[in-house]
């Protein structure tokens, strides 16, 4: 077991482990335990009635925050001709083709998303070793292999994230930062629960949202009360 500080356990001493708390509540609960000097991320992990090892149970997608995470995304973008361009013009961080690829492959990983027109994929698939174990090899199904390059830059940048369920059937993903406030928070929540529930696999059995809590960057995790959650999405 790891050995907590003395603000970590003065922190968890605040939360009741076995409550379960509506959505403005377990916010404004997490934003109080946090005690850290940096403005720390909220995090949102829900267990899933789901068995991953199944394809067709398989929770994966995408979602954009309406308020953000509150991180600069740093953005790449492999394309050729006009699409670098159109790149550049949406915000794209770095934009390229097979000199980028070449960077890449030279271990330069200074960004963190990474988009490519389907002509770019047979390139970017020689350093996909490089970039999948990291999170960065570019997508179809989350959309950041497309010709549409200035959407998906300026989805990236407002604030659109990637999730998809572990094996244990754990879904995590960011919600934004603790100065955003308990609004904020909780609208971002919101979007990400909606889409979760529209991903529901219909072999799934049984109570598809088992669990749901929230925690801080360093703070410790605060439940909430799934039975609340079509109520919130209404």
């Amino acid at each position: 077991m790891p050995r907590r500080g003395k603000k970590y356990k003065q922190s968890r001493d605040k939360i009741d482990p076995l409550k379960k708390h509506d959505f403005d509540e377990a916010v404004r609960a997490a934003i109080d335990s946090s005690y850290s000097k940096f403005d720390e991320t909220m995090d949102i992990a829900v267990r899933l009635g789901v068995d991953p090892r199944h394809a067709d149970q398989m929770v994966r997608g995408s979602v954009i925050l309406p308020n953000g995470t509150g991180k600069e995304v740093r953005v790449v973008v492999f394309a050729k001709g006009e699409k670098e361009t159109e790149a550049t013009e949406a915000g794209a961080d770095f934009v390229g083709n097979d000199d980028l690829v070449e960077k890449i492959k030279s271990g330069w990983f200074e960004f963190d998303k990474a988009v490519a027109t389907p002509d770019m994929m047979g390139s970017v698939g020689k350093i996909g070793k490089m970039l999948g174990p990291r999170g960065l090899m570019p997508n179809a199904k989350t959309g950041t292999v497309t010709f549409d390059v200035a959407k998906a830059v300026q989805e990236l940048k407002a604030g659109k994230i990637d999730f998809r369920v572990e094996k244990a059937g754990i879904v995590h993903a960011p919600m934004g930062k603790v100065s955003f406030g308990v609004e904020k928070i909780v609208q971002n929540i919101s979007a990400f629960l909606e889409t979760i529930m529209r991903l529901k696999p219909t072999s799934s059995k049984g109570t598809y949202l088992k669990v749901i809590a929230l925690s801080t960057t360093m703070g410790p995790g605060i439940k909430i009360d799934t039975t609340l959650v079509k109520d919130m999405l209404k």
